[in-house]
C-alpha cells in the first residue's frame, strides 16, 4: 500500500556458510517433538485422573488451566530473558524447567495429590514456553537462508508427530484394557514422566556441550516515525484477530480435553485406551490438514478457507451435541482436520499490514492462547451439570466467532 509504514524483523546469526549445522538442527528439532509430546499426553491425563483420583470433569480441566496459563504468564518473561542472556541459555532454562516439572509428577502421584500435578504441570509448561519462544528463530538460521522455510516446516512435522504419539503412549500405559489388565493407579504416570525428565536432561546436556550460533532480531522500521503511525488498537482486523485467536485456541483445547470422555460415553463398548487411539487419529488428521490446507490456499484465499472450515466445524459440533453414537464420535474426530489451518491463518490475517506495530501485535496474538486455559473449565462445568455432549456447544460458539472473522472481521478498516 503506497505510503504505508513498513516493518520487517530479520534474524541474524554468526553462521559459517562452510560449516554443517545438521546436529544442532536435530537438537532444535527435538524440542518441537518434546512440546508436542507434552501436549499429546495432556488430554489423556484428564481422563486418567478422573478415574484414579475421582475428580470431576470440571476439576480435571484445571490441567489445561495450569498448562496454558503458564504459557500466558511465561511468554513475555521468556522473551526478556533471551534478549538479555541469549537464546541458548533460554533453551537450557526451558529444558531444566521441563525436567523439574516432569520429575515433580513422581511425588504428586505418590501422594495422589491432584494439586501437586497442577503445580508440576505449570512448571513443565513454563519450560515449554521458553522452548517455543526460542525454537522457531533457531531453526531459521541453522543453514542456508533460502531453505529456512523448509527447515521450519520439517521441524513442525515433529511437533505433530509428538502430539500424535502422546495419546497412543498415554493410552497404552495409563489405561486398563477391556480384559482389566493395565494400570489401575498412577505408577505408570510416575515412571513415564521420570523417563521424560531423564530424556529432557540428556538433551539439555547435548545443548550445553554443542556450540550453537547466537542469534538476534533486528527490527527495521520504515520512514514514518512511530509517533505518526496509526494506533495499534485502532486497527479493527487486529482487534478481531486477537479476539478470534482467544476463541479458536479455546475451541482447539476444549475439543481435545473431553474427547476421551465423549468417546467412551457415546460409542458403546469403547474403553479409555481405545478412545486414546481415536484421539491420536484426530491429532494425525490435524497434522495432515496443515499440509493439505497449505496446498489448498494456493487456489483459495486464506480468509475464505478459514470461513469454510469454521462453518464445517459448526455443523460437526451440532452432530457431536446430538450424541448420535458412533457417527458423532467420527464427527468429533473430523473436527481436528478442519481446525488445522485456523491458528496460522488467524495469526497472519490479524497482523497483516500493521507496519511497525507487527511485532507488538504478534505478542498479543500469542497471549490470546489464554483462551485454552479458561474455556475448557466452562466445558467441564457444562459437562458435570448437563452432559459431555452438551459441553461441545462451547466450541460451537467459538467456531462461530472464527466464521465471522473469516468472512468479515479480517477486513482492514
Amino acid at each position: 500500500m503506497a505510503g504505508a509504514t513498513m516493518s520487517t524483523s530479520t534474524v541474524k546469526a554468526n553462521i559459517d556458510s562452510n560449516k554443517s549445522y545438521l546436529f544442532p538442527f536435530i537438537l532444535v528439532t527435538s524440542l518441537f517433538f518434546l512440546w508436542g509430546l507434552a501436549y499429546g499426553l495432556l488430554d489423556v491425563l484428564n481422563k486418567h485422573f478422573q478415574e484414579v483420583l475421582e475428580v470431576t470433569r470440571r476439576k480435571s480441566t484445571l490441567l489445561q488451566l495450569s498448562y496454558f496459563g503458564a504459557y500466558f504468564l511465561m511468554a513475555l518473561p521468556a522473551g526478556f530473558f533471551m534478549n538479555k542472556y541469549g537464546y541458548k541459555k533460554g533453551i537450557l532454562l526451558g529444558l531444566l524447567l521441563y525436567a523439574v516439572g516432569a520429575f515433580l509428577f513422581y511425588p504428586a502421584a505418590g501422594a495422589l495429590n491432584f494439586n501437586g500435578f497442577l503445580a508440576a504441570l505449570f512448571i513443565l509448561a513454563c519450560g515449554l514456553a521458553c522452548l517455543e519462544t526460542a525454537a522457531n528463530p533457531y531453526v531459521t538460521v541453522l543453514g542456508r537462508n533460502e531453505t529456512s522455510e523448509l527447515r521450519l516446516n520439517l521441524s513442525q512435522c515433529f511437533n505433530g508427530l509428538g502430539s500424535t504419539l502422546g495419546p497412543l503412549i498415554g493410552g497404552m500405559l495409563f489405561f486398563e484394557d477391556k480384559n482389566g489388565s493395565g494400570s489401575k493407579d498412577l505408577s505408570t504416570v510416575q515412571f513415564t514422566y521420570i523417563a521424560i525428565g531423564i530424556i529432557v536432561l540428556l538433551i539439555a546436556a547435548f545443548f550445553w556441550r554443542t556450540p550453537l550460533p547466537e542469534i538476534k532480531e533486528e527490527e527495521q522500521e520504515g520512514n514514518e516515525p512511530l509517533a505518526k503511525a496509526r494506533p495499534l488498537w485502532s486497527h479493527s482486523h487486529f482487534v478481531w484477530g486477537v479476539i478470534t485467536q482467544f476463541f479458536y485456541v479455546a475451541a482447539q483445547v476444549g475439543v481435545g480435553t473431553l474427547f476421551i470422555n465423549y468417546a467412551t460415553e457415546y460409542w458403546k463398548g469403547t474403553s479409555s485406551k481405545e478412545a486414546s487411539s481415536l484421539l491420536a487419529i484426530g491429532m494425525g488428521l490435524f497434522l495432515a490438514g496443515r499440509f493439505i490446507g497449505t496446498a489448498i490456499m494456493k487456489k483459495v484465499r486464506p480468509n475464505k478457507l478459514l470461513m469454510i472450515y469454521a462453518a464445517v466445524n459448526v455443523l460437526l459440533c451440532l452432530l457431536v451435541i446430538s450424541g448420535s453414537g458412533q457417527l458423532s464420535v467420527y464427527a468429533l474426530i473430523a473436527i481436528f482436520f478442519f481446525m488445522s489451518i485456523m491458528f496460522p491463518s488467524i495469526f497472519a490475517l490479524g497482523v497483516k499490514d500493521l507496519g511497525i506495530h507487527t511485532k507488538q501485535a504478534s505478542s498479543f496474538q500469542i497471549m490470546a492462547i489464554v483462551g485454552g486455559a479458561i474455556v475448557p473449565y466452562v466445558m467441564g462445568t457444562v459437562a458435570d451439570a448437563q452432559s459431555t455432549a452438551m459441553a461441545y456447544a462451547v466450541p460451537l460458539i467459538c467456531f462461530s466467532v472464527v466464521f465471522y472473522f473469516g468472512g468479515w472481521g479480517y477486513r482492514q478498516r
